[in-house]
């Protein structure tokens, strides 16, 4: 495919999104009727997608609308290219623009020039307060790839040059002692023998500090309620040496992560109805997810003031339930990837306010400018 004709199917595929349909489905459905793609095609086109649902109102506003085709103009516009080079109305390109469409089109500001709906700005402004248009710049781009080591079978250096061997280059990052950040070859991540032995995981750095922030000690008795795909349970397992148990409401959720534990040698067991106390109890909530939008953009667009209050009353919910699975003397993990005070800073008041047998002892958030996403982490015990 030519550079036009990518441009082209990437407009198709912003046309199905705008209609509703979930972004990963719409790329598959577009896929299975183009067998004539590569897999560079596929790469390009995946890559233009969501270069622009990063950036959905700045291109609708630069582009003089919201279809598919006025947002290709719109993100051509503001990487600088020039638009007759995509709209050039050769073989499987654009047609070329018309006078119409050379003369829409206006510089966002506000909101729109930050990328995010109304109320969520109002919310992030108030919320993070000087912080919020760098912020929200930081969700208009694409997020690095990082690997967490796995420390049961490799160290960080090992694991560097195993990767090297491979073409894909790696630096450590400050954020976790076991987390590099890929710099170059990050598309043979997944197809490396590195990859596919268990020396690394795919896992954003500022996840891997959340369970570097855990008091985990050795022969800990430990769950994580939240488990989902399983990141942070293999990070717990490999921090602990040890077994941990894994937990989700909606099981389906950790169907890989069975075949994850036996590659990374972790123990790790699942279980439907976690019974009895333990030393430490992570949950990993169900969020807005604010603080992963760069590499998850629809999540600004699809969620709604409703999703947000349901959210939250489910946090609420699980944290009153987990308390009562901690040991006396054990430890309340409570982490988000949001950057909203009321999923996190404010849970934790709401939580302390119902519950006075128990206290924070460290609240930390992971901002985008320590270079993963936005995490936040308390860690609650009882008094």
């Amino acid at each position: 495919m030519t550079p036009a004709a990518r441009w082209a199917a990437a407009a198709t595929v912003l046309d199905q999104i705008e209609a509703g349909e979930p972004a990963e489905k719409a790329l598959t459905t577009w896929a299975r009727k183009s067998r004539f793609a590569g897999s560079r095609d596929r790469a390009a086109i995946r890559d233009h997608v969501f270069d622009i649902l990063r950036c959905w109102r700045s291109t609708a506003a630069l582009g003089g609308g919201t279809t598919g085709r006025a947002r290709v103009l719109g993100r051509v516009r503001q990487i600088g290219e020039d638009p007759d080079m995509v709209f050039t109305g050769d073989g499987y390109a654009l047609a070329p623009l018309t006078d119409a469409e050379r003369s829409a089109g206006e510089q966002p500001v506000g909101a729109a020039a930050c990328d995010l709906p109304d109320w969520i700005y109002d919310i992030c402004a108030n919320d993070l307060g000087e912080d919020v248009h760098a912020t929200a710049e930081a969700l208009r781009h694409r997020a690095a790839v990082f690997l967490r080591v796995n420390l049961l079978k490799a160290d960080r250096d090992s694991a560097q040059s195993a990767l090297a061997a491979e073409g894909i280059i790696t630096q450590p990052h400050p954020l976790s002692d076991a987390a590099l950040e890929v710099t170059e070859g990050a598309r043979k991540v997944a197809q490396s023998r590195a990859f596919q032995t268990g020396l690394v995981e795919l896992q954003d750095v500022a996840s891997q500090a959340v369970v570097d922030a855990l008091p985990v000690r050795p022969g800990q008795r430990c769950l994580d309620y939240c488990a989902g795909g399983g990141g942070k349970t293999l990070a717990l397992a490999a921090r602990l040496k040890g077994p941990v148990h894994a937990h989700d409401a909606d099981p389906r959720r950790m169907s890989d992560l069975p075949n994850r534990a036996e590659r990374a040698g972790a123990q790790v067991t699942t279980v439907a109805r976690p019974k009895g106390l333990y030393d430490l109890v992570l949950c990993d909530v169900p969020c807005s997810g604010s603080g992963s939008w760069r590499r998850a953009p629809e999540g600004k667009w699809r969620l709604t003031p409703d999703r947000l209050q349901a959210v939250t009353q489910v946090q609420a919910d699980i944290l009153d339930h987990v308390a009562g699975l901690v040991a006396p003397d054990g430890t309340l993990a409570y982490a988000t990837c949001s950057m909203l005070r009321r999923e996190n800073e404010d849970q934790i008041t709401r939580f302390l306010a119902r519950h006075e047998e128990w206290t924070c002892t460290t609240q930390t958030r992971f901002g985008l400018e320590a270079g993963g996403d936005g995490f936040f982490v308390a860690i609650l015990t009882r008094i």
